[in-house]
C-alpha cells in the first residue's frame, strides 16, 4: 500500500448538527484534545440550537459554523461540510454525529487508519450495548444484506455508522455527477458507490451507545420508504455493473475442501435477526437475488449441479424411474437457499415450517423404547437438521451431530440463546481417532444419539494435507469415494445404526429412518469385503433417495472426482 507524504495527508473534523444543540458543547470538548480543525453545518436548526452554536462558534477558534437556510436532512448537511472541507484545503473529513453516539476516543485510531490508507473510506463498524433500539439493529441488518447483494461484496461490513473518515477527492468526483440521498440514505449509498467508483471501505469496531435522553430524526414512515426506493435504485445500478464487479473478486480455491470457514458466528445471528423482524414469507422472498447471485457468480458449483442433475437423468431413465420434477439448477440453488430457512426455523423451534412427515415411525420409537444409544448415519441430502425430529417423538433424547468445524461450541451456544428447547448438541472434532471414539461411546452408554454423515470426507484433513482413507462405491452409475471413517467408528462402537434422509417432497419434508445394522461388524479376517459390503449398502440407499429429491443434493463439488492426494484402498474400476 503506497502512503501519502505526511504532509498531504491533511483531515478535519466535519459535523452535521440538527437540533442537537444541548449536545453539542460537550462533543467538541472531547474532540478538542485531538487539535483538527471542525466544520460544523447547522441543518436548519430550531432556534435554541442557532443560538447554542452561535455562542460555541464564538469561543471555539478551531470550529467553524454554516448554517443552512432550512432543514435539507443529514445528508446535505454533509456534503455541504464536505465541499467546504475541500474548499479549505484538507484531503479528509472525520465525520462525527452530534448526538454523542460515538466513541471519540476511537478517532486517533480512525485517523491513523486513513493515514495509512489514504484512498479509503474509514467507517466505524458499531458494537452496540443493550441501549440499541432493536427496530434500528434488526433495520441495519436488512440494510447489511442489500448492500452486499449490491455490491456482490461482503467486504462493506457496516454502511450506516456515521462515524468515518472521507477522502475528499472521490467523493467530491462522485458528488459532481450523481445526486445522492439527503437524509438517512446518504450513509449507505454514498459507500456504496464509492465502492463501484473504485473507493474500497475499511472498517474499524467502535462502540455506540444510545443515550437515554437522545434526540432520533429517524422517521420509521418516510426514512424506510427513502431507504427503500434507494435500495431500489442501487440494485438496479448494480445489474449492468456485474461483470466489473465480479472482475473484483478473488479467485475461489480448486477443491471444495480448501475453502476456509469464515470466523465467528454473525452471519448466523444475522440472518436470525432478518427471519424474526420480516418472517417467513418476507425472508424467503429476500433469498432470491442471493440465490440468484450464487447461481450466476459460481460457476464451478453450477457446473457441479449441471453434472449431478445429469447424472441423476441417466441412472433415472436406464432404470426407468420418473423423476419428481423437471431438473434445472438455478432450482437445484433455490432448494438449497429454502433448506437455510429451514434451518433457521427448525434452530427457533417454529413448528409452522419445520413440521414434517416421520415416514416410518415406529423405526424411531423402536430405537428410542430399547433405551439404548443410537448411531445415525445421515448424509448431505436434504435437511441434515430433521435428525429434530427426533425431539417430536421424545424430549428425552439428546442428539449429538458429529461436525469437522471448528465452531461447534460457539454455535451450540448460539443454538441455546435461540431455542433452550434444542437436543441436537455439536461435536467438534478435528480427526476420526481413539479419544473421538471414546467421547462417543460415552454418549451412546448414556442412552444419547450421534449422527454422522457418511458421503464426504473431512475438509481438514484435506487442508491439513492428509490423505483421508476413503472406499470406492458404485453410486449413479459411476464409482465415488467414500470416507471409511464413519462406518469404521460404527463397528467400533457396536451400537445400533440407523439411516436417516430428510427431504422434501410435495412441498412438505419427508424424515425417512432405517435400521442399518445392529451392531455394525467388521471381522478382522474379512474386514475390507465387510466394509465394502456395508459402504456399497449406504451408496445404494443413498442413491435412491436421491431420485426421490434430486435438488436436495447438497454436495456442489464433483463428488465422483478421484484426487490424487487420497490413497484409497479400493481403486475404481
Amino acid at each position: 500500500m503506497t502512503m501519502m507524504p505526511p504532509d498531504t495527508f491533511s483531515p478535519c473534523l466535519i459535523i452535521p448538527c440538527y437540533n442537537h444543540g444541548p449536545m453539542m458543547a460537550g462533543v467538541l470538548e472531547s474532540l478538542r484534545p485531538f487539535g483538527l480543525p471542525c466544520i460544523v453545518v447547522d441543518d436548519g436548526s430550531d432556534a435554541q440550537t442557532a443560538d447554542e452554536l452561535q455562542r460555541l462558534d464564538s469561543v471555539t477558534p478551531w470550529m467553524s459554523l454554516t448554517r443552512l437556510a432550512a432543514n435539507q436532512g443529514k445528508g446535505e448537511a454533509v456534503m455541504t461540510a464536505l465541499r467546504l472541507a475541500a474548499g479549505k484545503g484538507f484531503t479528509h473529513a472525520l465525520q462525527v454525529d452530534a448526538d454523542g453516539q460515538h466513541q471519540l476516543s476511537d478517532v486517533p485510531a480512525m485517523l491513523a487508519e486513513s493515514k495509512r490508507y489514504p484512498e479509503c473510506l474509514i467507517s466505524g463498524q458499531p458494537v452496540y450495548d443493550d441501549s440499541v433500539p432493536k427496530s434500528r439493529l434488526y433495520g441495519r441488518y436488512i440494510t447489511h444484506f442489500w448492500v452486499w447483494v449490491e455490491t456482490l461484496s461482503f467486504s462493506l461490513k457496516d454502511s450506516m455508522c456515521g462515524f468515518r473518515v472521507y477522502p475528499l477527492k472521490p467523493c467530491l468526483q462522485l458528488m459532481a455527477k450523481k445526486t445522492l440521498g439527503l437524509r438517512m440514505d446518504f450513509d449507505t449509498e454514498i459507500m456504496v458507490r464509492l465502492y463501484w467508483q473504485g473507493t474500497r471501505s475499511r472498517f474499524l469496531p467502535t462502540r455506540v451507545t444510545y443515550p437515554e435522553d437522545g434526540l432520533s430524526h429517524f422517521d420509521a414512515v418516510k426514512d424506510n420508504v427513502k431507504i427503500s426506493w434507494m435500495h431500489t435504485r442501487l440494485f438496479f445500478g448494480m445489474l449492468p455493473r456485474i461483470p466489473y464487479l465480479l472482475s473484483q473478486r478473488k479467485g475461489r480455491p480448486e477443491h471444495w475442501s480448501a475453502t476456509q470457514e469464515r470466523k465467528g458466528l454473525w452471519g448466523i445471528r444475522l440472518m436470525l435477526a432478518v427471519y424474526r423482524a420480516l418472517g417467513f414469507k418476507a425472508f424467503r422472498l429476500l433469498l432470491y437475488p442471493v440465490i440468484t447471485y450464487f447461481w450466476l457468480t459460481g460457476h464451478k458449483q453450477r457446473n457441479a449441479s449441471a453434472n449431478w442433475l445429469e447424472r441423476v437423468r441417466i441412472t433415472a431413465a436406464e432404470h426407468q424411474i420418473s423423476l419428481p420434477y423437471p431438473l434445472s439448477t438455478f432450482r437445484h440453488f433455490v432448494r438449497f437457499g429454502e433448506s437455510m430457512l429451514s434451518k433457521l426455523a427448525s434452530w427457533q423451534g417454529d413448528k409452522t415450517l419445520t413440521d414434517a412427515v416421520l415416514v416410518a415411525p415406529e423405526v424411531c420409537e423402536s430405537h428410542i423404547a430399547s433405551g439404548r444409544g443410537t448411531l445415525i448415519l445421515a448424509s448431505h441430502l436434504g435437511d441434515i437438521e430433521s435428525c429434530r425430529a427426533i425431539g417430536a417423538l421424545s424430549h428425552q433424547i439428546t442428539v449429538n451431530a458429529l461436525v469437522f468445524t471448528e465452531h461447534a461450541e460457539r454455535f451450540n451456544q448460539v443454538m441455546k440463546e435461540i431455542n433452550p428447547q434444542a437436543v441436537v448438541n455439536l461435536i467438534q472434532v478435528s480427526k476420526m481417532g481413539p479419544e473421538t471414539a471414546i467421547l462417543l461411546q460415552e454418549k451412546l452408554d448414556a442412552g444419547e444419539w450421534v449422527a454422522i454423515v457418511g458421503d464426504r470426507t473431512s475438509a481438514s484433513q484435506h487442508q491439513r494435507g492428509e490423505h483421508p482413507r476413503v472406499i470406492y462405491s458404485n453410486f449413479l452409475g459411476k464409482p465415488a469415494a467414500f470416507p471409511q471413517g464413519p462406518f469404521i467408528l460404527a463397528a467400533a462402537l457396536r451400537a445400533p445404526v440407523m439411516l436417516m434422509f430428510g427431504i422434501m417432497q410435495q412441498q412438505q419434508l419427508h424424515i425417512y429412518c432405517e435400521s442399518f445394522a445392529d451392531p455394525l461388524i467388521l471381522p478382522r479376517v474379512s474386514r475390507l469385503p465387510a466394509l465394502q459390503a456395508a459402504v456399497d449398502h449406504y451408496a445404494a440407499r443413498l442413491e435412491h433417495y436421491s431420485l426421490l429429491a434430486p435438488h436436495d443434493w447438497f454436495n456442489f463439488y464433483d463428488f465422483w472426482q478421484h484426487p490424487a492426494d487420497v490413497a484409497p484402498d479400493r481403486k475404481p474400476d
